[in-house]
């Protein structure tokens, strides 16, 4: 079945999960920001059952670990059955898995992403899933952080999340996404407002000067600092390192 353009004569980006629990979604997805936006019709939201396609009179999704262990995995047959289905639909977004195991989850990854038709995301539970399915249907494996939660669909709505606010139409102030974290390879710079002194705490001086060059040199200066201090990990996006930038500052 086609796709309804938005407004402005765009495809939505369509964000499908493969799940046990379609009853999490939209979860916080459906308010604040993305939530207008889904009413408005720049994505789309969709979720498939892992259940319907179980096996026997208990729809059983899972089966014991090849070669014993605790817990159980989800079987290849019924995803792979799930994945077919859900593809038919969008044959042309990228089939992720969630999994710790996964590369990083960034904001490259997230522009990326939000640039495609959408995305089509397997919300595994239980010890995890069939490496033969992950194999046999290409799948990118993603993890949003090195902890494990009870299940994906967390980790879904994070992806989701992340893609959706840099849709075009979801934030009013665009200019505005290019100067938070990670946009640039550094940290965010601190941000105030009102009251001008709180608790013996003011706002920085530059910040209410009115010149505007100074500004912006003094918020380039502190978000080098933080990210040297905090992140010192991240990519520096002239090639080096946010220390030997941040004394370039001092």
């Amino acid at each position: 079945m086609p796709h309804i353009a938005t407004s402005d004569g765009r495809q939505p980006w369509r964000a499908t999960v493969l799940t046990l629990f379609p009853d999490m979604f939209p979860g916080p997805l459906g308010v604040s920001l993305a939530g207008q936006a889904l009413e408005a019709g720049i994505w789309t939201l969709s979720t498939v059952f892992l259940r319907e396609f179980g096996l026997g009179r208990h729809r059983a999704v899972d089966d014991t670990p090849a070669g014993g262990g605790a817990g159980m995995v989800m079987r290849a047959d019924v995803l792979a059955a799930a994945i077919d289905h859900a593809r038919a639909a969008e044959p042309d977004a990228p089939l992720i898995y969630l999994s710790p195991r996964g590369e990083p989850f960034n904001q490259h990854i997230a522009r990326e992403l939000s640039s495609g038709p959408g995305v089509l995301l397997l919300a595994g539970r239980f010890e995890g899933v069939d490496e033969r399915v992950i194999e046999g249907r290409a799948m990118r494996e993603i993890s949003i952080g090195d902890y494990v939660l009870s299940g994906g669909e967390l980790p879904a709505m994070v992806l989701i999340d992340a893609c959706v606010r840099l849709l075009p139409g979801v934030i009013g102030a665009a200019e505005s996404l290019g100067e938070e974290s990670f946009e640039q390879g550094l940290l965010e710079y601190p941000q105030y407002t009102k009251p001008r002194d709180w608790e013996g705490r003011p706002i920085p001086e530059v910040l209410l000067s009115g010149d505007h060059k100074k500004i912006a040199e003094w918020r380039r200066a502190a978000a080098l600092r933080l990210t040297a201090e905090r992140r010192p990990d991240l990519a520096a996006p002239a090639g080096r390192s946010p220390q030997a930038r941040a004394k370039d500052k001092r």
